[in-house]
């Protein structure tokens, strides 16, 4: 993690932490991490980040020098940050596996801990959890519309922040990208590498050709090399004149990249000169402010891969999810939310999903943790005591293949892209545990 500090959290999550130590208020709590409802651009989300999450709580503690800071600022009682020295997080969590397609309303994350532990981990849960979902969903949505052709993460240098570029290239890689070109996310993910040569490059030489022969002889493995610098269809007639005299060499082209104007157009006259050429076996890759509407709109162009950038690490058209992290149970007792607006579902919960024969999901129904169960639970034990109990959550791989098995069961029209979502049901329990919950809280018998 690119910062393990516990001090990488909101302000009251600290201030409650010392609120609830005055008060002794240690009883069990359930916290439950959801998204309220979608935007109109998602018609679902895939959960993603779970690893992080787990990885940050196991870690999660107070070195010496956050103490000792903690202590300059005069905010907090020295008895109160001594304490802090032994805290760790003790719970369990129970959450729903990466790769999963997810709804409005449902827990993806449910955590059982004393309160002043399940309390403080608000923040970085819901920072992890939240911005790995927003991307993994925008690139699922990237997949669905290239129709299997080839997709690769550029977007490290627009993301928002270093540990933004390494977590998109994880959560594209999730949802179905086939590269990244963030090194990092290769050494540290195993995620495959994948990049080309920058306008810098051809420019930095006296000719376009020269800058193919260097940069080719120098990258000879999947060469991919960049024609629009100057002129796109002159740039693809040098590398075609090119591919004879590298192949005697043993060099063979894999692909050119268009990375400006109307690419539709241009990657039709490069078609045309390369296949005139005989170099019908070099692919297209194209790049240049992409996103899933622009892909679609591709989809008859003789386009096999696509670089995305800034609309992929930064969700561009749904930048930010109304995602929640809220106290469900306390002491025994179910607890909820009436803001207006805002207003939350009490209890420990399960998620149920029914499947079509085809395996298309028909719809979600939201129960009680131990109602009896109406469909495939997707909530599942995480962690115990503070543990993590089962080293999938790890498996990247195993996320990525259930990913693409999430994007098969959605029904045809969301993987259409076309508006609309799945059903989600609040099963009646819950809701009388609801009315419940508001007579106590009105002081009613």
């Amino acid at each position: 993690m690119p910062d393990a500090s516990a001090l990488l959290t909101d302000l009251y999550e600290l201030s409650m932490l010392e609120a609830y130590a005055a008060r002794g208020m240690t009883g069990s709590a359930v916290f439950e991490l959801f998204f309220r409802r979608l935007p109109p651009e998602r018609g679902f989300l895939l959960a993603a980040g779970l690893d992080q999450a787990v990885t940050f709580l196991e870690g999660m503690r107070f070195d010496a020098e956050d103490l000792a800071w903690l202590r300059d600022t005069g905010r907090f009682a020295p008895g109160f940050i001594d304490s802090l020295a032994g805290f760790r997080f003790t719970g369990d969590v129970d959450a729903v596996p990466e790769g999963t397609a997810v709804f409005a309303d449902e827990p993806v994350l449910r955590v059982t801990a004393p309160l002043p532990e399940a309390q403080f981990v608000e923040t970085r849960l819901l920072n992890i959890v939240h911005f790995q979902t927003v991307i993994a969903s925008k690139a699922a949505r990237m997949v669905l519309a290239s129709g299997g052709r080839q997709l690769v993460d550029f977007g490290l240098r627009r993301a928002h922040g270093g540990e933004a570029g390494l977590f998109a290239a994880r959560a594209a890689w999730l949802a179905g990208f086939d590269a990244t070109a963030t090194v990092l996310a290769g050494r540290r993910f195993g995620i495959p590498l994948m990049g080309t040569m920058a306008h810098a490059f051809v420019e930095a030489h006296d000719g376009e050709t020269e800058a193919f022969l260097d940069f080719a002889r120098t990258r000879p493995a999947g060469l991919c090399l960049l024609i629009d610098t100057y002129d796109t269809e002159r740039g693809a007639a040098r590398v075609a004149a090119l591919a004879p005299r590298l192949a005697a060499e043993g060099i063979a082209i894999a692909a050119v990249r268009l990375d400006s104007g109307d690419l539709a157009y241009h990657a039709r006259a490069v078609r045309g000169i390369l296949d005139a050429a005989g170099c019908g076996a070099i692919r297209i890759f194209a790049s240049g402010g992409l996103d899933e509407a622009r892909i679609a709109r591709l989809a008859g162009a003789p386009i096999d891969g696509f670089g995305i950038g800034t609309a992929l690490t930064t969700a561009s058209d749904a930048p930010a999810l109304d995602c929640a992290y809220k106290l469900q149970a306390y002491a025994g007792r179910p607890r909820r939310k009436r803001s207006e607006g805002k207003a939350t579902w009490p209890g420990a919960k399960q998620v149920w999903r029914r499947l079509a024969a085809d395996g298309t999901i028909l719809g979600d129904t939201v129960g009680l943790h131990d109602e009896p169960p109406t469909g495939t639970a997707l909530l599942r034990p995480v962690m115990r005591a503070g543990r993590r109990i089962d080293p999938a959550t790890a498996d990247l791989a195993a996320a990525r293949q259930r990913a693409a098995a999430a994007l098969a069961s959605l029904p045809p029209a969301l993987r259409r892209l076309e508006p609309g979502t799945v059903p989600v049901t609040i099963s009646p329990a819950i809701r009388a545990l609801a009315a419940a919950a508001d007579r106590a809280a009105a002081g009613e018998p």
